[in-house]
């Protein structure tokens, strides 16, 4: 059975069935809680609970960390972005961890940013050191990830697409929605990692929904050995895993696209820009976005994450 970590401004919970047990342990951090197994097995265990629905609930992955996350990972998505499954390599780029927030509160889009977008995601939390050079295989593949997460990889697509600066268009502060929990698996609720199902809404208007098995190209298997041959992976660094088709983004048609290469730059994106301004699925002041992830059968239930838009 899966076990379903909170984290509010007074420390660390298990969920239960009959509701919230706080963890005895003096972790501050996520790495420093998945070091204290312990304290979140004996809270398990306990019969002391409060209701969830008392709590106020904080991203389970505490900041500073690593966020890395794979780009163009669902077949849907990168279709929807004018290009063939069959060529996208596997590819990551990074987010600032401050941009991490909480998984009900707000999404603040800054004054200068004009189209604010949406991608649900699936993190792994990374459970034990990963040295640069390591050798990751299925076999340890539970122990490296510690379990998994609802996040959401906010985007500024009007920073992001004329100068390809993911890094900035993906990091303002609230930009990377974590939580509500933490669900720590074991090695045979990882392998079912393809069950999951992504969705995502806005306003109640469902936008994404799709099965990892169905969909996404690169799985966490692959994703952890390629970043294991360049770089240092540490307990509590998340690993956003890409997104399904649905976002408000999608790639012009062909013609235009085409029409387009031929103009230059700054005509080019001035067109695009546009074109763009008029697409109602871009996110707006007050919109309520959800997002859920989880096994149809409810075996891994990653809960609901429920933001609102603020324009700044």
């Amino acid at each position: 059975m899966t076990t379903t970590v909170l984290r509010t401004s007074e420390g660390w919970w298990v969920q239960t069935p009959a509701g919230a047990a706080r963890i005895t342990t003096s972790a501050v951090t996520t790495a420093e809680l998945l070091a204290d197994r312990a304290a979140i097995d004996a809270a398990a265990a306990s019969g002391d609970t409060v209701s969830v629905d008392e709590l106020t609930l904080l991203s389970p992955v505490t900041a500073p960390c690593r966020v890395i996350a794979q780009m163009t990972n669902f077949e849907s998505h990168v279709k929807d972005s004018g290009m063939d499954p069959k060529t996208v390599p596997l590819t990551f780029f990074r987010k600032s961890s401050a941009s991490i927030t909480g998984p009900f509160g707000e999404i603040v889009r800054p004054a200068h940013v004009g189209l604010l977008d949406y991608e649900v995601e699936i993190g792994l939390v990374i459970g034990r050191d990963v040295p640069a050079g390591s050798t990751v295989t299925e076999h340890d593949l539970a122990d490296v990830i510690a379990g998994l997460t609802i996040t959401n990889d906010v985007s500024a697509r009007d920073i992001q697409l004329p100068q390809t600066q993911f890094y900035e268009a993906k990091s303002y502060p609230t930009f990377t929605p974590v939580g509500p929990a933490l669900v720590l698996l074991d090695a045979a609720e990882l392998a079912r990692f393809a069950d999951l199902r992504l969705k995502l809404s806005v306003n109640g208007e469902e936008r994404q929904n799709a099965l990892v098995e169905a969909d996404m190209l690169y799985r966490p298997l692959q994703a952890l050995q390629s970043l294991a041959r360049f770089q240092d992976l540490a307990p509590g660094d998340l690993v956003l895993t890409g997104t399904p088709a649905g976002t408000a983004l999608v790639a012009p048609p062909k013609p235009i696209e085409i029409i387009g290469n031929l103009l230059p730059p700054a005509v080019k994106w001035k067109a695009f820009f546009s074109r763009q301004a008029s697409n109602p699925k871009y996110l707006q002041h007050g919109d309520i976005i959800e997002a859920s992830v989880g096994t149809d059968d409810g075996a891994i239930d990653l809960g609901v994450q429920r933001l609102t838009v603020r324009h700044a």
